[in-house]
């Protein structure tokens, strides 16, 4: 496997995004993290930081790189040269809605493959959400997230918590 892409709206990236791209990079020549801009879902942080953030949690995988996109994953996967899509599975609801998600993406282009990753029972339940649910309200999130992201969440939300 040479080139796959591992997308998502990284809202902020958090330990299971890493455990996912980690192995993910374990497995292929390399990773490309698709930043998704994702307006729809109204994102704490701007598409820039969220990149930012990436660059800096991922930067001792030396076969990963993080690149923003707008529009279809499947246009971007075109793009970048990449026919395998690698995403984590967290649980059943996250296999329902990648299961449509996949289809839809064989259905706009027919040599893009899925590969999905389960996620280690310590992770199954962590999520951007609730990650940025704890830390608005002054919860620690520290061991959620890398230390970039810890503090870019503490700054965010400090004039929230006065």
């Amino acid at each position: 496997m040479k080139r796959v892409i591992t997308p998502g709206t990284f809202d902020p990236i958090t330990s299971g995004h890493i455990d996912v791209i980690t192995r993910a990079a374990s497995i292929s020549d390399e990773v490309i993290v698709a930043v998704a801009a994702s307006p729809k879902k109204h994102p704490l942080f701007s598409l820039e930081e969220r990149t930012d953030l990436a660059i800096r949690a991922l930067a001792h995988l030396d076969n990963v790189r993080v690149e923003p996109f707008k529009g279809l994953l499947v246009d971007f996967c075109a793009s970048m040269d990449a026919h395998v899509i690698v995403k984590g599975l967290r649980a059943i609801t996250d296999f329902e809605y990648e299961f449509q998600m996949t289809a839809l993406n064989y259905e706009l282009n027919q040599h893009l493959e899925t590969l999905f990753i389960m996620s280690p029972p310590n992770y199954m339940y962590l999520s951007s959400s609730i990650v940025r649910e704890i830390a608005s309200l002054g919860g620690d999130v520290s061991q959620f997230v890398p230390p970039c992201v810890d503090v870019a969440l503490k700054e965010k939300f400090a004039t929230a918590l006065l």
